[in-house]
This record gives structure tokens, sequence and C-alpha cells, in this order.
């Protein structure tokens, strides 16, 4: 494992509610963030498989076009009784610009025609911290839960209203957001970064 000596990170997102829930996360260790967004670096094409394959993509772009390492995540919602869906695809199901109450709806309308009465689901991050010399280091995190509807909150972003955590009787949609940092799929991604390479 290699830790981050720099005090700079790009953040390799264009994603503002991503960017910033990843920059409180790394605020505590002093590290100074900016997104690739606005640095004016391009988004690069998610070709990947898996969330940690775009993740690499995605970090290895910034920290090349930046030349300082770079953190990127990918992260979406994986629907049991939907095979999975949408899955790598969460972002492009709220199509462009991004409509998270469509894609929303898309899943609802999904389930229903399943008939399942299974709405379990997971929420899954894979962060990936690359370096300009072409070390990555890559970690994974996960929450699961339910989903509920109709969306319940205006916190978060994406598909934070409909998603439920295991033991709790509220969305990430209405949960504070220092209550979702502790529990979150990317929270949980983050820990094992920090043991890593920042500690």
């Amino acid at each position: 494992m290699r830790k981050l000596v720099t005090e700079k990170l790009i953040i390799a997102s264009h994603n503002d509610g991503k960017a910033r829930e990843i920059n409180e996360l790394v605020s505590p260790f002093g590290l100074i963030a900016v997104s690739a967004k606005n640095l004016g670096l391009s988004d690069p094409d998610e070709t990947g498989s898996t969330f940690a394959e775009n993740a690499k993509i995605k970090a290895e772009a910034a920290a090349t076009g930046a030349g300082l390492p770079a953190l990127a995540d990918d992260s979406g919602l994986e629907v049991a009784a939907l095979g999975g869906a949408p899955g790598i695809f969460s972002a492009r199901w709220a199509g462009e610009p991004r409509d998270f109450d469509l894609a929303m709806k898309k899943i609802e309308e999904q389930l229903l025609e399943t008939g399942a009465d299974d709405h379990s689901a997971r929420f899954v991050c894979a962060l990936c911290l690359a370096w300009p010399d072409g070390h990555a280091e890559l970690f994974e995190g996960e929450v699961r839960g339910r989903l509920v509807f109709p969306p319940r909150g205006n916190k978060g972003f994406g598909y934070d209203p409909i998603f439920m955590p295991d033991g709790y009787d509220i969305t990430f949609g209405e949960m504070a957001p220092d209550a979702k940092h502790a529990i979150s799929h990317r929270a949980d991604a983050f820990r094992k970064l920090t043991k890593a390479c920042f500690e």
C-alpha cells in the first residue's frame, strides 16, 4: 500500500454532489481537494464492466491530466429483484441532464412489473486512488437496505430518497449528512482507504 503524502488531491468527478461528499470525507486529513470539473478536465468514457474498473479509469485519467494524485468514486444502486440493475448504469438511468426523480420512478415501475415483494437493495462504492506514475490503490464498500416509495427527504442526492438502510426507519434522503457519512457505502470504502493510504 502506498501512503498519500501530498496536500492536494483531485476528485475525479463531474458530479457536484459526489465531489462535495468526498470533500467532506477528506478534509479532516488536511487535504485540499479540487474536482476534475473545476479544473476543466474531461470526463473519460466509463467503459468498465464493474464499479472498480470504472473508478480506476476515472482516477487514472484525472491523475494524468492534473499531474497529481486523484481519487475517483464509482458507485451505484443494485436492486435484487431487478437482477442488480441499475448497477454501473445508475447515473445513466437518470439521463442527460441527470433527472433522478425520473430514474426513481423507473425503478418503481420496473419493480411493480416484476410483482416481486423483495425490495432489498444495496449501494456499492469503489474508490480508486491513482498517482500520475500509474500506481493505483482500490477499495470497495457497501451498505444494504431496502427501497421505499414514494421518495422521502431532500437531503443527499441521487437515489437517496428511496433507500432505507438496514436498521433504520428513515431514508438516506431524510438522514443528516453526518449520520449518512457514518454508515454509507462510500464511508465503508473510505475507511479502508484511509487506513491504507492516509494514516
